[in-house]
């Protein structure tokens, strides 16, 4: 098995389209991000795959300082630790991993031999999928509507929230109104008002062929339990499916509410990725 890298992002878009593309709602992640690197929103990353006989046998992507992505097409002894290898070697550093259990799993095993850091899960979790939202479903007082920039100092504090909620982190303050901006300006941020308040806030992202994202799910604590998240993903979502086939939407699995939300929206799970995070191990 061999190893390549990329500098080009086209190039590695070329070579792994197609493959991703069979799978596009598992895989809408990766395609989402290799899209916005080729669109130039990136001003880092990293991507390269493994190849054998049969051809690509494993995809990895990185825009520091997030974590890898990491694909394997089909079980190629050793697909994960040559990915490890790799990586390891260029000298980069690898903060976590998200992909398929197993796949995440066997790297987090090989990396954390070069690097003695522990892997822990950041987060269990499920992708789901909806194609039509469910009919006569109970609405929220209020109603939605696009983001504008006098929404910006708002959903800089919830986008902050949100990062620490996720267990992500939370990002720097230069970094979250520079993300709302690039958001808004988008026209992809809708919020949820009431009695001429916002409640609630929805992000669609990363649209693919057929496909587009549903993510920044967000209700402050103190106006949660409301259902005003709910209405406004569902009927977000069924404005987006006028344009797209599918949406699709990672959850955490341990909360249950969100979960059983998106379940009387529509939405099905499909798969069961993983977050793994890479930690130095504690000195005692």
């Amino acid at each position: 098995m061999e190893w390549k890298w990329y500098q080009d992002s086209s190039a590695y878009a070329e070579a792994a389209w197609a493959l991703l593309s069979k799978k596009e709602d598992r895989y809408s992640l990766f395609l989402g991000v290799l899209a916005q690197i080729k669109e130039g929103r990136y001003e880092k990353f990293v991507i390269g795959l493994a190849e054998d006989v049969e051809g690509v046998a494993a995809l990895a992507l990185m825009t520091p300082p997030h974590p890898l992505q990491l694909i394997v097409l089909r079980e190629s002894a050793g697909a994960e630790a040559l990915v490890a290898q790799k990586f390891h070697e260029a000298g980069l550093v690898v903060p976590g991993v998200i992909g398929d259990k197993a796949a995440a799993q066997k790297f987090a095993q090989a990396w954390s031999g070069y690097t003695g850091e522990q892997a822990n899960v950041a987060m269990d979790q499920g992708l789901y999928r909806i194609d039509a939202v469910r009919k006569k479903l109970p609405k929220s007082p209020g109603s939605w509507r696009v983001a504008n920039r006098l929404d910006a100092p708002l959903l800089i504090d919830w986008y902050l929230l949100f990062g620490e909620e996720t267990g992500n982190g939370s990002p720097a303050q230069a970094e979250a109104e520079e993300k709302i901006a690039d958001f808004i300006n988008r026209k992809e941020v809708f919020l949820w008002e009431h009695e001429g308040r916002t409640v609630s806030c929805v992000k669609k992202a990363r649209p693919s062929k057929h496909g587009i994202t549903v993510s920044f799910v967000f209700t402050p604590k103190e106006l949660r339990k409301k259902g005003y998240a709910r209405s406004l993903v569902a009927e977000v979502t069924e404005e987006l499916l006028e344009e797209y086939d599918f949406a699709i939407l990672y959850t955490d699995l341990s909360n249950g509410t969100s979960n059983k939300i998106y379940q009387e929206i529509g939405y099905e799970q499909i798969a069961n990725p993983v977050h793994l995070k890479f930690e130095a191990v504690p000195q005692e």
